[in-house]
């Protein structure tokens, strides 16, 4: 019995740290589980936090990027013509005061902008000059000495072309009306310049013809129609804001054309028309 006994203590002696360690073994590796697993669960939300933090920086930088963007560019659009505009003009006066400022400096009288007025002030006497019947004289006889010269003269003729073309003087314009016609084909439309009329005798009928210019690369380079009267659309536009449709590709055509009464046109010019015969 003693035996026994005894082999059960030594037993519990042996089961008990056995049991311990295996509880505190337990223990811990529940306690490192427990940790590994808190800290395994706790790790996502943490990267996820951070992820979505970056990530409301990235767009928050984006707008603020597409923003300054955006009002930049528009004040690009809103400086760059009244800079171009400003420009041209400043030259233009530099240009035109160019001309008598030498005289004045020569005088020993220096004033910026004198030289312009006075220009300005010498183009509006020839333009008064040139109106009467000895200005028109004089002009016929400098341009007969003008277009007996081999180079000048085409220099000359392109340069009056231009000018006609933009002169107030309606008997002399080059460009007499606005005209939409038909252009290349059916359900297509091109801007032109009604530049002269005709009148095409046939056996069947007198047909009024008008020539159309159609500027298809710049203002004076283009093709030429001859269209009958009644298939030329006529838009209530003048010849300037004709022309600057042309100059600006189209962006300054008006939202609503409306067209104009064509007899009345044509009964202002009857009579005017020379004859081509066939």
């Amino acid at each position: 019995m003693a035996g026994a006994t005894r082999e059960r203590e030594r037993d519990l002696e042996l089961l008990i740290p056995v049991a311990g360690g295996g509880g505190g073994g337990g223990i811990t590796d529940n306690g490192a589980s427990n940790s590994k697993s808190s800290s395994t669960s706790s790790s996502p939300a943490a990267v996820i936090s951070s992820s979505h933090h970056h990530s409301g920086r990235e767009a928050f930088s984006k707008v603020i990027r597409s923003w300054a963007s955006k009002k930049f560019m528009s004040g690009c659009v809103i400086l760059l013509p009244i800079a171009i505009t400003f420009y041209i003009t400043w030259g233009f006066i530099h240009f035109v005061d160019g001309f008598f400022s030498p005289i004045y400096n020569h005088l020993g009288i220096n004033i910026f902008g004198l030289g312009f007025v006075t220009s300005i002030t010498f183009i509006f006497l020839v333009g008064v000059f040139m109106s009467s019947w000895l200005g028109a004289s004089v002009l016929t006889l400098g341009e007969w000495f003008i277009k007996k010269m081999p180079l000048v003269s085409y220099i000359y003729a392109a340069s009056k072309q231009i000018s006609a073309a933009i002169s107030p003087d309606q008997t002399s314009n080059a460009f007499k009306e606005v005209a939409i016609i038909r252009h290349p084909r059916i359900g297509e439309y091109a801007f032109g310049f009604i530049t002269s009329s005709v009148v095409l005798q046939r056996s069947e009928g007198d047909e009024e013809l008008c020539c159309v210019y159609v500027p298809t690369n710049h203002l004076y380079l283009g093709d030429i129609f001859l269209v009958n009267s009644d298939d030329i659309i006529r838009p209530n536009l003048s010849v300037r804001e004709g022309i600057e449709i042309v100059i600006s590709g189209g962006m300054s055509v008006p939202q609503i054309l409306t067209t104009v009464n064509s007899r009345t046109i044509q009964a202002t010019r009857i009579g005017n028309f020379p004859a081509v015969k066939v």
